[in-house]
């Protein structure tokens, strides 16, 4: 990890972890698509897919995350130039063969989640010892989603994932597009102020580090790192419904705030529901939003 020291204390002495890449290239790949929910927030679909073309090729790992986006993983030991274009290959493969990933999801998920995948929005993975600057000005070229991330090991029980680069890859055209439309869609006929509290809470989750993506789903709108750390509905007469993935039992509830929704259904991904009626309840709202981006 650039920069970044690890240090063990026990009985009052002070040691340093020194960080170390996997002695080979499966053996970081098999320890994140054992985790890779937890790691990556992707359901792991396959390891090592053929892919059926003249110049063939193996994905390394097919999942699909939190908002039902296709995702390829490659990995590499260290530090591989040729690992983004080898993943973008198969990410056209991937565009090409829609059904194929189709038949897996549904045999892997289930027809429900088979039927929602969001194909706009296509995620490339790469986790390798490490990148070059190269590497991150490369994928700010490219119109697709790509996240580089590094690994390190430190010691035999501790695992660190660094996002070097994070984007989101759209044309000029369709970024442009997506600013206008950044207030998500009302109820029919509403006015008042919940259009330019939706627009404010934008501003404030995209604000809180580099790398941030938005995902638009019908049901709600994704913020997320590698994971996703904020959903936000469309805005109810009164009040917008974010949805965040700090841990309810942390955070002293307020009735007509926060709730505890663990276990209930509702659009979008996390346990903590925030319910935002004013600029007032944003203001109080950010630490909760920090909270779970760090978590993210």
């Amino acid at each position: 990890m650039s920069g970044l020291k690890l240090f063990h204390t026990k009985n009052g002495g002070m040691t340093e972890v020194t960080p170390r890449l996997a002695e080979v290239e499966a053996d970081v790949q098999e320890l994140i698509e054992a985790h890779m929910e937890t790691m990556l927030g992707v359901r792991f679909l396959a390891s090592e897919y053929v892919i059926d073309c003249a110049d063939g090729g193996r994905i390394d790992s097919l999942g699909i995350d939190e908002n039902n986006a296709p995702v390829i993983v490659e990995f590499k030991r260290g530090t591989d130039a040729g690992a983004i274009h080898q993943g973008l290959y198969y990410m056209s493969w991937l565009m090409a063969h829609k059904d194929a990933f189709q038949n897996l999801v549904r045999d892997r998920l289930g027809t429900a989640v088979a039927s929602q995948i969001l194909w706009r929005a296509p995620r490339l993975i790469c986790v390798a010892g490490d990148f070059t600057r190269y590497d991150a000005h490369a994928v700010r070229e490219h119109r697709r989603s790509i996240d580089l991330v590094r690994y390190r090991y430190f010691g035999d029980e501790h695992i660190g994932l660094e996002i070097v680069a994070s984007v989101t890859g759209q044309s000029a055209a369709t970024t442009r597009a997506r600013r206008r439309a950044a207030v998500l869609p009302s109820p029919r006929g509403q006015g008042g102020p919940m259009p330019e509290l939706t627009e404010a809470v934008d501003e404030v989750l995209l604000g809180l580090g580099d790398g941030i993506t938005r995902v638009q789903r019908k049901q709600y709108r994704a913020y997320q790192r590698l994971r996703n750390f904020a959903c936000v509905c469309p805005p109810q007469q009164t009040k917008i419904l974010v949805y965040l993935k700090a841990d309810p039992k942390e955070v002293g509830l307020i009735p007509g705030f926060t709730r505890d929704v663990t276990g209930l259904g509702h659009h979008g991904t996390g346990d903590l529901e925030l319910q935002l009626r004013t600029e007032r309840d944003l203001e109080r709202a950010q630490d909760l939003f920090r909270l779970s981006y760090a978590a993210a």
